[in-house]
């Protein structure tokens, strides 16, 4: 009976595996693998955006730079069915300028900026409590966040491939042009 087992446990693990190439799903990369706790407080597993463009952004919502929101939202909405995703991640690291908690974060963003890409539960972007993401990102780049809205770009492997601080705005050509280049990557 045991190898009756294990040989139905080996055909599962291909058919689940042939099935996940099929959907281009494949395994999900190392930078992903993991489960970050929504503004909503549900654990989302990052590798459900395997095969996906992300555009990670640690955000505020009492900053200079908070009206970026509206470009993000943008972004999203006109690259999101190429395969593009924003991820917000807000902070409070840098002037205090995310003071309120999940529940207001997650109103403001709605009601001021009509956000529906991602946004994950308040946190840490630098020094010691950093989110582990936010460590991963800038080990991989070489730069760490410098203030609110840092944006970073990872590719359709999961292999983050640039690091913008908070003055490139979204809607920068420059920047535009890079993620298009990274949506017509396959």
């Amino acid at each position: 009976m045991t190898g009756l087992r294990l040989t139905i446990a080996l055909l599962s693990a291909i058919f689940t595996t042939a099935a996940a190439a099929a959907d281009g799903a494949g395994p999900c990369p190392a930078l992903l693998d993991r489960s970050l706790p929504s503004l909503q407080d549900e654990a989302v597993p990052l590798c459900k955006f395997s095969g996906k463009v992300l555009l990670i952004v640690n955000t505020a919502s009492q900053c200079g730079y908070t009206p970026q929101y509206e470009g993000l939202e943008n972004l999203y909405r006109r690259y999101k069915d190429r395969g593009l995703v924003v991820l917000g991640f807000p902070a409070n690291d840098f002037g205090g300028q995310e003071p309120g908690s999940n529940k207001q974060i997650a109103q403001f963003c709605e009601v001021n900026y009509g956000v529906t890409f991602p946004m994950f539960a308040k946190t840490s972007v630098v020094g010691a409590t950093a989110n582990p993401l936010f460590r991963d990102l800038t080990l991989k780049t070489g730069k760490r966040p410098q203030w609110n809205f840092n944006k970073y770009l990872v590719d359709r492997k999961g292999e983050p491939i640039a690091a913008f601080g908070a003055t490139v705005e979204p809607t920068d050509p420059k920047f535009v042009a890079q993620i298009e280049r990274l949506l017509d990557a396959r």
